[in-house]
């Protein structure tokens, strides 16, 4: 097989590259290995590096829960934007940076591995760029057509605004860990995630209440907290690869539409995709906002639990793709199909033990942000009608990794799709058309994550993801 796998993480060189024994024995470990073992082996690394991410912002939003139910319902609504802008520049556009430079690395052109990592720097600039536009100008419209009033609309705007004025550097830091991933270089990326994790952790709540010489700033110092880290990050990294110590380093030229194009064919697809779980929380957050701050607040702190599912099935996800790619390159479907149910089980089981235990006792989880019993009414709703399906997340997402691993990129797109259709616009019926309350609201985006997973099992076991020809 020649080529990258599209998670970056698996490489086979080409003949007299320097990682080509290091990918030579994983190589032959991604096809003749056990496959529990290697898959668990590739999945906890990228699984404890994005648990420290997601952490952080927990821990975040606890900082924030004493500021008021203001700030938290309006942390809330910058959640899902800020969550999408994460998504395409790290499972998206990212996707297709590592996937090009792995490709060029395992290709042995490195002059294009290098130039590719200024295309991402590029990219990262126009996109983060533009985040921070759409945000400054769209924030107070979106925000309020999100439900965000009064208090709640001041207090996402604040955030929103330091948030995404480091658009930029959060863009380029994502693309730049990705080029490096796909070069094979796992411990930079991972080693700049944890510490700005632990600088996070301090510096926030400085920020936020102040610490001796440095005022309260209250909402905005979270956003300006995050502003700093992924500036220094940036120009860290910047600095790293500048230096030639890497594998791959930054060598500023001109731009070539054949390297963008090698980056965006992957990209895009894949950032379409990572649009719509997120598109679907936006328009689900403006349906509870009908009902009030306090169940904005509530929903908002309920729902960050579905994001805290993300690292562990991305982890396992990701090393799903790694594997079922590499074995139906060499031709072997039926090791690639058994990878891709033994994956998608460990999802299901997984994320449905998280799911089961907090729809048994939701105040555990909730009254970690507040104890007003009106914002906790409508997360303990949530908890109770739509934690019971995690499992079944878990298992659509996990064999939508394994179908983009076998070529078969329609079939998580049609998953997610149907999922958003359901919860998003059933969703939205329900309430505005037909008067319904959050129970049947929350019992739509249920019946989503039934017809997701079902959208991907279907597929599965109708064999169209294991077919000889990639579609």
């Amino acid at each position: 097989m020649s080529g990258a796998i599209d998670s970056g993480v698996v490489v086979e060189p080409g003949p007299g590259v320097a990682v080509a024994p290091r990918g030579s024995t994983l190589q032959e470990s991604l096809l003749h290995g056990p496959i529990l073992g290697t898959l668990l082996r590739m999945a906890v690394p990228t699984t404890l590096v994005l648990i420290a991410q997601a952490l952080v912002g927990v821990a975040e939003t606890w900082y924030v829960s004493f500021l008021g139910t203001d700030a938290l319902a309006g942390v809330s609504l910058v959640f899902p934007i800020q969550m999408l802008m994460t998504m395409m520049s790290n499972g998206g556009i990212g996707s297709g940076v590592a996937s090009a430079v792995a490709r060029a690395v395992g290709a042995r052109r490195l002059a294009d591995a290098d130039a590719l990592v200024w295309h991402a720097v590029v990219l990262g600039l126009v996109l983060g760029l533009a985040f921070t536009v759409l945000a400054w100008l769209l924030g107070p419209m979106l925000y309020g057509a999100l439900g965000g009033e009064a208090g709640a609309l001041a207090a996402a705007l604040e955030y929103s605004n330091y948030v995404f004025a480091g658009s930029i550097p959060f863009w380029v830091v994502n693309l730049l860990a990705a080029a490096l991933r796909g070069a094979g270089n796992v411990r930079v990326p991972a080693l700049v995630t944890l510490t700005g994790a632990a600088l996070m952790i301090v510096v926030s709540p400085a920020l936020i209440f102040g610490f001796g010489p440095v005022p309260a700033l209250g909402i905005a110092g979270a956003g300006l907290a995050m502003l700093l880290y992924y500036v220094g990050a940036a120009l860290w990294l910047l600095r790293h690869l500048a230096s030639g110590r890497s594998q791959v380093r930054l060598a500023p030229g001109p731009l070539e539409p054949r390297l963008l194009r090698d980056i965006l064919r992957v990209g895009l697809p894949a950032a379409l995709s990572a649009v719509q779980p997120n598109l679907t929380v936006i328009v689900i957050t403006g349906v509870v906002g009908l009902f009030g701050v306090e169940a904005l607040a509530g929903y908002g702190m309920a729902s960050r639990l579905d994001y805290l599912l993300i690292p562990l099935l991305f982890g396992m996800g990701t090393s799903v793709l790694t594997l079922v790619g590499t074995n139906v390159g060499a031709g072997q479907h039926e090791r690639a199909r058994r990878i891709a149910w033994l994956g998608g089980w460990l999802g299901f089981g997984g994320a449905g033990a998280i799911g089961l235990a907090v729809a048994v006792v939701p105040e555990v989880w909730l009254r970690l942000f507040s104890t007003d019993p009106a914002v906790l009414a409508p997360g303990v709703a949530y908890l109770r009608i739509v934690a019971p399906f995690y499992a079944l997340l878990g298992l659509g997402f996990v064999q939508g990794f394994a179908a983009q691993g076998a070529g078969r990129v329609l079939w998580p797109f049609l998953a997610g799709t149907a999922r958003m259709v359901i919860a998003a616009g059933v969703g939205w019926l329900v309430v505005a058309r037909l008067g319904a309350g959050l129970p049947a609201l929350f019992a739509t985006v249920a019946a989503a994550l039934v017809a997701f997973a079902g959208v991907m099992v279907a597929a599965m076991l109708t064999g169209r993801v294991f077919r000889s020809t990639p579609q």
